[in-house]
């Protein structure tokens, strides 16, 4: 069988990636073929793919880091042919030919069925994004935070995460604050369920280790700056998630808001998290995510145009999902 794929190659520093034609043989080990029908872009497929930062590991690869589709061939327990599967993270666009491809080969440990009423499509609208967004979403209510401890703070709203996260914390009756770069969007986010919508640079410059209490909780995908900016205004025994580094890597923060308020930062891991977790947090979204929301804030396009979006996305210019059509 041969099947198109989109390859990243290396040529000294440079990545680039080609539309080519595979073969079976081609894939990597793994007990479940899948007949892929739908990936995604995230803020991490863009760093791949463009070099930013040294996700893929190995060379020659298929990036992607999610797909979902119908299972084709199975050995592993529990997983049979024509199971609607999706997967996200692992080794997928890192060591293990991901999701830009129509076929795919992987381990069943990496595989969560899709529970309905969710599609493949509606999988890949989710995503990695929408994933995280509701890893985050589970670690406020593990944190206690409830709809009546005040409002929610969501960092870069139009992206992904953000634009998921508003939808699941507004559905859920929490009262959210969208932060963001780009305020003509305002209407976008109060649609997705936005209550309030504040500019980003309230919260990206240096700023004072503690300062007045605003936040019950947030969930940001910025990083740097504007996390310790977060920090210092939550709450007292308030939930602040880390998602993200769209700002930067590095935390100039101190500890007084840990100690001073029992200010709780939850680190977010979308790619190794507990096969339970990711049951978990697929579940809800089954059951949380209004999928009229989520068809707002998506897009789809095909592999040809996977590089250019992986680009506008790390320039801040995509908003919410996109999803690849992998046979299109």
């Amino acid at each position: 069988m041969t099947f198109k794929a989109l390859l990243a190659t290396k040529n000294g520093d440079n990545i680039s990636t080609d539309l080519v034609e595979l073969e079976g043989k081609d894939l990597m080990p793994g007990d479940v073929t899948i007949a892929v029908d739908y990936s995604t872009v995230n803020y991490k497929d863009g760093m791949a793919l463009t070099g930013r930062a040294p996700i893929i590991q190995t060379f020659p690869l298929i990036p992607g880091i999610d797909l979902a589709g119908t299972v084709e061939g199975s050995s592993y327990p529990g997983i049979e042919v024509g199971d609607r599967v999706v997967a996200n993270g692992w080794g997928l666009s890192q060591t293990h030919h991901g999701g830009y491809a129509q076929k795919a080969r992987l381990s069943g440990d990496w595989l969560v069925k899709i529970p309905a009423p969710l599609s493949t499509w509606d999988a890949m609208a989710v995503g990695t994004a929408g994933y995280t967004a509701m890893l985050s979403v589970l670690a406020l209510e593990h944190g206690g935070v409830t709809p009546e401890r005040g409002d929610i703070l969501v960092t870069g709203a139009n992206g992904g995460v953000g634009s998921i996260a508003i939808a699941l914390l507004s559905d859920l009756g929490y009262r959210v604050v969208a932060s963001t770069g780009r305020l003509e969007e305002a209407d976008y986010l109060r649609e997705l369920g936005a209550a309030d919508v504040i500019d980003r640079r309230t919260l990206s410059e240096p700023g004072a280790p503690i300062t007045s209490e605003r936040w019950a909780g947030a969930v940001d995908s910025v990083g740097s700056h504007t996390l310790v900016n977060v920090l210092a205004q939550t709450q007292y025994r308030g939930v602040v998630t880390a998602c993200g580094i769209a700002q930067g890597r590095d935390l100039p923060a101190t500890v007084l808001p840990f100690i001073l308020r029992n200010v709780t930062l939850s680190g977010i891991d979308s790619v190794n998290a507990p096969q339970a977790v990711r049951i978990e947090a697929w579940s809800r979204l089954a059951r949380d995510l209004d999928l009229k929301k989520l068809a707002h804030t998506t897009k789809v396009v095909g592999l040809a145009a996977v590089p250019e979006i992986t680009r506008r996305i790390l320039e801040g210019k995509v908003r919410g999902r996109t999803v690849v059509d992998v046979n299109a």
